[in-house]
């Protein structure tokens, strides 16, 4: 009897521990799934400002207002692509050189100290900008400006300048279409260069840029609908120009009030410039976009945060095969034995060592009966003149 309630106890004890190791094991991937929730692995920046002389101003403060957030909440200059098609902060004009300020107050320096422009000037062209989106560059462009992205990446595309319905204007020497914009976008979606792109433009009719698009995994916001004009916002009388639009302006207010950490989303990010402000509509285009935007977070796109996991675990890691079948003088690459010469700086002006060379060089001279044959021959000659 003693033995029967035994091996029951042992069986309830049994299936007790195997409910445990379940629901644990359940809970661990319920944790993983929602700590990767966003499929993504890394974050980049495509900045362009496509407007150049001084009158444009603001679209150069518009663009490094972006790209001071984005490198705020952490993605780094090696994975942002700045595009600026004129230097305003060193412009003949500028009061205060070397800044450019999206505030008549002047409370922020958006070009700060440490900004690292990828493409200025005239390399601001509808040609570079796809080359740049598809990868397709020469193979002498540094890494600085290519888009090393990869099919776990997620890209921030912001656009601001002069445009209308279906086109956006670079320098006003030529333009960009939505077709041209929506191929590249598709491109890089063939090519595993994205995993979700979120595309923001700041110009008039500014919609209308992203109605063609057809990728997957693809958000689209707009400045302003077609038809309406997308206005500047307040003028700085120092430097007598518009210093920035609407739409950034508020946009830049609400990204100052999100840190790496928080827990604001898309949804937040749609409604930062309703039209009492904003004069305008801004539109969203969510349906090529898998996710609810009510749960994409901010820092999904204009943050680069790692997911770590801390473990209290101890992970006892395994020697490999070489340093298991291998030891002293017999591992490959070692230097036992081996006397490491000594080594010295050489000189760079070796002027004694030339003078020793010189020194030491055997000298040849003419032999005296030469010299004294010459001498009578010209004593000759001369006389013989002189007759």
């Amino acid at each position: 009897m003693a033995a029967h309630s035994g091996r029951n106890w042992a069986g309830l004890m049994f299936l007790c521990l195997l409910f445990v190791s379940v629901a644990a094991s359940s809970n661990v991937e319920d944790q993983v799934g929602g700590f990767f929730k966003s499929g993504h692995t890394n974050n980049w920046a495509v900045l362009v400002c496509t407007s150049r002389f001084w009158f444009n101003y603001r679209h150069i403060a518009n663009t490094l207002s972006v790209y001071r957030s984005v490198k705020r909440l952490g993605i780094p200059d090696s994975q942002i692509i700045l595009m600026l098609a004129d230097d305003m902060a060193c412009n003949p004009r500028n009061p205060r050189p070397a800044t450019v300020f999206n505030n008549a107050n002047q409370h922020i320096n958006v070009y700060g100290d440490n900004v690292e422009v990828d493409y200025r000037g005239y390399e601001v062209t509808v040609e570079n900008f796809i080359r740049v989106l598809t990868g397709r560059l020469p193979p002498s462009t540094p890494r600085s400006k290519r888009l090393l992205t990869d099919d776990r990446s997620n890209v921030l595309v912001y656009m601001t300048g002069h445009g209308g319905e279906g086109f956006l204007k670079f320098q006003d020497a030529e333009e960009i279409s939505n077709v041209e914009l929506a191929d590249a976008f598709q491109q890089m979606w063939q090519k595993n260069r994205y995993h979700e792109i979120l595309f923001m433009i700041d110009t008039c009719q500014a919609v209308s840029m992203y109605h063609k698009f057809y990728s997957p995994n693809v958000i689209g916001i707009g400045s302003a609908q077609v038809g309406e004009d997308s206005l500047s916002h307040h003028v700085d009388p120092s430097i007598g120009v518009y210093i920035i639009d609407r739409y950034t302006y508020y946009l830049l207010e609400f990204l100052e009030t999100v840190a790496p950490d928080s827990k604001k989303t898309l949804a937040d990010l749609f409604r930062v410039c309703p039209k009492r402000v904003c004069v305008s509509t801004p539109g969203v285009r969510t349906d090529l976009f898998t996710r609810d935007p009510n749960t994409v977070l901010i820092t999904d796109f204009f943050g680069s945060v790692r997911n770590v996991e801390i473990t209290t675990e101890t992970i006892t890691l395994k020697r490999n095969d070489t340093a298991q079948s291998c030891s002293g003088s017999s591992c490959p690459g070692s230097r036992r034995g081996k006397r490491r010469k000594k080594l010295a700086y050489a000189s760079q002006f070796p002027v004694e060592a030339a003078y020793e060379e010189e020194v030491t060089k055997p000298q040849w001279h003419f032999p005296m009966y030469f010299v004294a044959a010459l001498s009578v021959f010209f004593i000759t000659v001369v006389s013989a003149f002189r007759i």
